[in-house]
């Protein structure tokens, strides 16, 4: 038939037509399905596929002895191995939960001991993330029994699904799709009958199957079980059915099970609304467009719509009138209510919304507000606190030259006097000497005021800065290691301890440590450029003047000798922080008391 040669049952054979098969003798293998081919091994290679099936054979016998020799060497550590076998699995079945979880946007819900359910922004697992719209639901805190109810096809069976679903993955160790702050209670048995498993064969309808896992369900549930119904007391008789429905319910809330039921009945609505530990639920209708929203709306109970619904498929108002006229006129009155109930539920569900909504953007803009208040007031008191670092350095600077320009003149004037005594032209020198006195004593004046102005102007940026810049400090604003300016140091202070509920707080100055009050704080040092000059400066000062005595004697000085002798003095008794003096002088008219009586309270003559 064909140029090759093939094989059959591990032997080569050769095809040969049918009508030929008396031409080569051999064996035949294998006859093709049409019998038009049949399949020869020539006596001639017969020994030669003897031989190889031979090897075959030796080559398996000795494959089997490899395997048996490396299985006796890994027989020392089978049990090893058999745990390695375990931790793998155990490893591989926490990256399959991790996986899920990412892929479901899950997260892992709080496990409660109180017995109840608290589901937010809860999504069924098995939809589609994108396009699955999530419940809140809860069940377990202020009742055991929750009633669910509204139209087909909207929602019910779902949120009843999500429920065991999400119950039953966070009991297996599996993060849920729902919000972090969702509750679940690890029950002793979840119990579901949701479905239709009617059997003809098994002579079961809807109702006799339903009945037989509810039995089941009786009598096997414990307090600490979840029980969850679908349609329950459906496919018989609505009276019957809804009088076995209630009487489950009720069985199952004594017994202290959570029970969450879908149903139409209006006889278990207006038990739930007037027993207590039941409540009812309702899945939300879009009327208008005879869509599902899937919203669940906790608190009141729902419509089934199935008057609205034929309506907007197009059934006839003549039928649906004459439907109408067989309901009881109470039934109507509380569908009615129920109606205007289940309008002003959402009504108030939208304004819940618009309002956190609204709450929100308030509270966001309230934060941006006050960091910009707080912002703005730190920016504020920077630029107060620079400028006035800034005006004592310049008063400070204008002091020395005033103090450096009188220096200057009282030189001129010593020298005068020498030039004086050594009775050169007594005209000349008489007219020279007139000029000399009159530009010192007015020189001395007016720098002796303009001594007086910076003065004032110092202190009273200084008592304004001791003033403004000595918040009210406390404790839980103060941490170890800050450092601070203090009222009675000139050195920064570094904050030691903060122990103890007295109002001291230990810090250290230099090499020793102190207890201080926390009022004496004048601010909290910071890394700013002008601190750190302003406290280099105070320490330049500091040690200019670390020699300056509290006692100084004016006597036989005239009155604007002696005023410069002591301003200058107490511009050094003022950067070395003396708080008192003594000034020695004499009598005189007493124009120098009269002078410096408004800076001390006392004076002393001599």
């Amino acid at each position: 038939m064909d140029p090759i040669i093939t094989i059959r049952n591990d032997r080569y054979v050769i095809p040969i037509k049918e009508e030929f098969r008396g031409n080569v003798k051999g064996f035949i293998h294998d006859i093709s399905s049409s019998g038009s081919t049949i399949f020869i091994e020539p006596m001639n290679v017969f020994e030669l596929n003897n031989k190889i099936n031979n090897l075959k054979v030796q080559e398996s016998i000795e494959i089997g002895k490899i395997l048996s020799k490396l299985s006796s060497l890994l027989f020392p550590i089978c049990n090893e191995l058999n745990r390695n076998i375990d931790l793998i699995g155990i490893l591989d079945f926490i990256f399959a939960k991790a996986k899920l979880a990412n892929s479901m946007n899950a997260t892992m819900p709080n496990i409660n001991i109180e017995k109840f359910v608290y589901l937010e922004n809860a999504r069924h697992p098995l939809i589609d993330k994108n396009s699955v719209i999530p419940i809140d639901i809860e069940i377990g805190k202020n009742y055991s029994s929750l009633i669910i109810t509204g139209p087909n096809t909207g929602g019910k069976t779902v949120s009843l699904k999500t429920v065991g679903l999400l119950t039953l993955m966070a009991m297996s160790g599996l993060h849920i799709p729902a919000k972090e702050n969702s509750n679940i209670y690890v029950f002793d048995n979840v119990f579901v009958d949701i479905g239709d498993e009617q059997s003809i064969g098994e002579s079961l309808s809807t109702f006799s199957a339903h009945m037989f896992n509810i039995v089941d369900i009786l009598n096997n549930i414990t307090p600490n079980c979840l029980v969850l119904l679908d349609e329950l007391g459906s496919g018989t008789d609505p009276v019957e059915g809804a009088s076995l429905a209630t009487a489950i319910l009720e069985y199952l809330n004594k017994a202290g099970v959570l029970t969450i039921a879908t149903t139409h009945y209006q006889e278990i609505k207006n038990y739930a609304l007037v027993t207590d530990g039941f409540e009812n639920a309702s899945s939300e209708f879009d009327i208008e467009n005879l869509k599902p929203t899937y919203k669940l709306l906790v608190g009141i109970p729902g419509k089934s719509n199935a008057f609205s619904i034929s309506k907007k498929i197009g059934l006839c108002d003549e039928i649906l009138d004459n439907a109408k006229s067989f309901l009881e006129e109470d039934n109507i009155n509380i569908e009615e209510l129920l109606k205007n109930i289940y309008d002003d539920k959402i009504k108030i569900e939208h304004e819940k919304e618009e309002i956190n909504k609204n709450l929100n953007q308030v509270e966001l803009l309230r934060k941006t507000l006050e960091k910009e208040v707080i912002s703005k007031n730190d920016n504020e008191l920077k630029r107060i606190e620079k400028a006035k670092h800034e005006a004592q350095t310049i008063i400070l600077s204008a002091k020395e030259d005033a103090n450096s320009t009188i220096k200057d003149i009282e030189e001129i004037y010593s020298k005068w006097k020498e030039l004086d005594n050594l009775n050169f032209d007594v005209l000349a020198d008489n007219e020279i000497g007139k000029i000399v006195r009159n530009l010192k004593n007015y020189s001395i004046k007016g720098a002796n005021k303009l001594r007086n102005m910076l003065n004032s102007s110092l202190n009273t940026i200084v008592s304004e800065d001791l003033t403004n810049s000595n918040p009210q400090f406390s404790k839980n604003m103060l941490k170890v290691g800050m450092k601070l300016k203090l009222n009675t140091f000139n050195e920064p202070a570094t904050i030691c301890s903060l122990s103890g509920k007295t109002n001291k707080v230990l810090v250290q100055i230099g090499s020793a440590k102190v207890n201080i009050d926390i009022g004496d704080i004048i601010s909290i040092v910071t890394n700013d450029v002008a601190d750190v000059k302003n406290v280099s400066k105070v320490k330049s000062s500091n040690l200019k003047s670390k020699n300056v005595t509290t006692e100084i004697n004016v006597i036989g000085q005239n009155v604007d000798d002696a005023c410069f002798i002591i301003d200058k003095y107490l511009d050094d008794c003022y950067l070395a922080k003396l708080n008192t003096v003594r000034i020695v002088h004499g009598k005189g008219t007493g124009k120098l008391r009269t002078r410096y009586s408004l800076f001390f309270t006392q004076t002393h003559t001599c």
